[in-house]
């Protein structure tokens, strides 16, 4: 897809106040820690098409709305996936902002996890 400027740029203006973890280092907290929870924040469409194995699906639109019903603990960690690493970065700032302490957007989001091999549910 692409992307309009306006999204590239604030996208831009927001990743200098969050963290990114690559796929390695997120199979490696992944597996170091049960407690990391995988949250994809893609669409529905999305979703429904395939997903990394034990993710939780909190779509953008309705993340900041439910995360705490689902997520109370705000020093659990956090790792956001969408489809390229835009919109979970997005998200990851508004976390942030709600007091989560532990939030980590996935470079490469969902594309990141199909190449490093990672299971997908479809």
């Amino acid at each position: 897809m692409k992307h309009s400027q306006e999204f590239l740029q604030l996208v831009e203006r927001v990743k200098p106040q969050i963290e990114e973890v690559t796929m390695a280092e997120a199979r490696v907290r992944l597996e170091k820690s049960p407690q990391v929870r995988l949250i994809d924040v893609r669409e529905d469409h999305e979703w429904q098409d395939g997903h990394a194995e034990g993710a939780m699906h909190l779509g953008r639109g309705i993340i900041e709305r439910d995360i705490v019903a689902q997520v109370p603990d705000k020093a659990t960690e956090l790792i956001l996936y969408c489809g390229g690493g835009y919109r979970s970065a997005l998200v990851a700032a508004n976390l942030q902002m709600m007091g989560y302490q532990k939030v980590f957007s996935l470079a490469g989001g969902f594309r990141a996890i199909q190449e490093s091999g990672y299971p997908i549910v479809v």
